[in-house]
């Protein structure tokens, strides 16, 4: 089965195909609404004439969407009808980033191809099954049942893929344990038999770790300063959302140029590097105790897989729980799943490389194979 696997920003799509583990086209058309590309109708004509190039002839069997926000009704992917388009617009007011767009997506693909079969893949079901003392926020009850206030949790298909990945390397049917998946967004989740109990995310994706531009734990008080001092309601997205995390303590988010800078003896790079590997750990050994005893800790995405100076800070600071890198193996450069840890540690410390792609992939192909 063909499946392009689409990924709709509100001004850019990417996209990939798969047949199987082949990838056989990938691409990003990016700032749509602009110039040569007015809307995502006609991102997905261009996306249509590099992939009929790449295919030869052969025809896409469906399409995979990747929704940030599923709420509480989404636990697993589904195929994508009317109801199910209007169902996740619905949930537009949870992610108005990511949803509105993922609806465009959806759109765009029902008026090109209107037999083409869709599957909707949620960042937040693998979250779904978090117990309520998780996902409860200790807030009057009428702000959950009026506005759904509550904790739903982020990076799901990333985590449920790796997840399956470090049950596979550790020889073992289900995985328990702890997984940081670290990129320019950023959770860590507590895994038990295979099941999320709980993670870093909250409500939106801001809440948990410092992050590329996001601040993650803050203060509630702090907004209502500012706003006191004359912030407004903009002012504080932008603040928390965009201007933070890495970017706020040492003024860049790209982590290979905080790395390259802590290395060169620049303090703010330092003490970010300091500020996320601290809360970072804190994380750690709270899931260490969730799960039960984590059989392995686990690192993925860009920073997750490619950072080791940032791994080495991190399980430098849980001693206390008896985990020991082994610096060369940290440091060595690789794709594949592997353990980086000494034979005295505790339990593995592992890198397992995400792709998300092919968990919508493989989602979508056994939706549709059993529709």
């Amino acid at each position: 089965m063909i499946i392009l696997v689409i990924n709709s920003g509100s001004s850019s799509l990417k996209y990939q195909v798969r047949e199987g583990d082949d990838v056989l086209a990938e691409g990003l058309v990016e700032r749509i609404g602009e110039g040569e590309v007015p809307d995502h109708a006609a991102a997905l004509d261009r996306v249509d004439g590099e992939v009929s190039a790449a295919l030869g002839g052969r025809g896409i069997d469906a399409v995979g969407h990747r929704v940030v926000h599923g709420g509480e009704r989404f636990s697993e992917p589904v195929l994508i009808d009317n109801e199910i388009t209007r169902a996740i617009e619905r949930l537009n007011p949870l992610a108005p980033l990511h949803n509105p767009a993922a609806v465009t997506g959806i759109r765009a693909i029902t008026e090109k191809w209107p037999d083409m079969p869709q599957v909707a893949v949620f960042d937040t079901a693998f979250h779904r099954t978090l117990p309520e003392h998780a996902w409860r926020y200790a807030v009057p009850d009428e702000l959950y049942r009026r506005f759904g206030i509550r904790r739903y949790g982020f990076h799901g298909t990333s985590h449920a893929y790796v997840a399956r990945g470090a049950a596979g390397l550790l020889g073992e049917d289900t995985f328990t344990g702890v997984i940081a998946h670290l990129g320019n967004g950023a959770s860590v989740t507590a895994v038990r038999n295979g099941e999320s109990i709980d993670t870093s995310m909250g409500f939106t994706p801001l809440e948990g770790l410092v992050m590329g531009t996001r601040s993650g734990d803050i203060d509630p008080s702090i907004l209502l300063f500012l706003l006191r001092e004359g912030y407004s309601e903009q002012d504080l997205d932008t603040l928390l959302n965009r201007n933070s995390g890495l970017k706020g303590l040492a003024g860049t988010n790209d982590m290979r140029s905080v790395a390259e800078a802590a290395d060169g003896g620049g303090q703010r790079a330092r003490m970010a590097i300091e500020v996320a590997s601290y809360r970072l750990a804190k994380y750690v050994g709270a899931y260490h105790v969730a799960v039960g005893g984590a059989r392995a800790l686990v690192f993925t995405a860009g920073i997750g897989e490619n950072a080791a100076a940032f791994r080495s800070a991190v399980v430098s600071k849980l001693g206390a729980l008896g985990l020991e890198l082994d610096e060369q193996r940290n440091g060595e450069r690789s794709r594949e799943a592997r353990a980086i840890s000494t034979e005295a540690s505790a339990f593995p410390v592992l890198v397992v490389p995400t792709d998300e792609e092919a968990a919508i992939a493989e989602a979508t192909a056994a939706v549709v194979g059993a529709a």
